[in-house]
């Protein structure tokens, strides 16, 4: 039987079939942004043999098209046959942050400040964790894997522990009485070096992801983002396989 796409205003769903696709009696919904984390997540939730269901959402980005890219990569590499895809481009049309106001400068690597970055884009990870459990919810998944990261991270409120904590609390008093919908979040007090070894482990295709805040060719190397990812690398004495304009030693 061949795949199917339907689309229904500006959520797309799509269908593939795998002969390899595996299964067990948990399903779970991944949201896949295309970057390193959400990949080694999407490799955890598999190796613990949950049946995924993959969402990316598309928020008016500079770097829309290359995440969506890698969504699509990521998802065929894990045999992912359910896959929903978000337009949320209010999020863009509410501003606020340098990854949607193209006059808003991206700013360069920070990598020991503590204020929150240009880049934050406003309660967005609750925007995406709504749609997520509304979709959850509709498919019968019981869980919600989500590789957001606070020990290494940028300084996000929106990817702290408690944050999530309060979410779950949230989905219990927001949903069906019948329903059982968790979020998990694997990589939370993880290191990004620590990230990259456990992707290593698990032998995730980390060429099919993105970090970059500003570039869809190659990846600036000077953003925030990139600075992170780079410097993950290098302590863990392994080379990034994707491409840079530039490739300044962090650590």
């Amino acid at each position: 039987m061949p795949g199917r796409t339907i689309k229904t205003g500006e959520f797309h769903t799509f269908t593939e079939n795998f002969s390899n696709c595996s299964h067990s009696d948990m399903k779970a919904v991944i949201l896949i942004s295309g970057g390193m984390d959400s990949l080694v997540t999407t490799a955890i939730a598999a190796d613990e043999g949950f049946d995924l269901a993959a969402m990316h959402v598309n928020y008016g980005q500079r770097t829309s098209q290359k995440e969506l890219d890698c969504f699509r990569l990521v998802s065929a590499h894990y045999g992912i046959a359910e896959r929903l895809e978000i337009d949320a481009g209010y999020l863009a049309s509410i501003g606020g942050s340098s990854l949607t106001d193209p006059f808003m400068p991206v700013g360069g690597a920070d990598l020991q400040g503590s204020a929150i970055p240009t880049s934050y884009v406003p309660f967005r990870n609750a925007g995406f964790l709504s749609m997520a459990v509304s979709w959850a919810e509709v498919i019968g998944a019981e869980r919600i894997f989500i590789g957001a990261v606070e020990e290494d991270s940028s300084g996000y409120p929106d990817c702290r522990k408690a944050f999530y904590d309060a979410f779950n609390t949230v989905i219990e008093l927001g949903t069906k009485p019948d329903t059982s919908i968790r979020i998990e979040t694997p990589l939370i007090a993880m290191q990004k070096c620590d990230i990259v070894l456990r992707g290593m482990e698990l032998d995730v295709p980390f060429a099919y992801s993105w970090s970059c805040y500003k570039n869809e060719g190659k990846a600036c190397g000077l953003c925030d983002s990139c600075a992170r990812r780079l410097r993950a690398f290098e302590l863990t004495g392994l080379r990034d396989p994707i491409d840079y304009e530039v490739r300044p030693k962090y650590i």
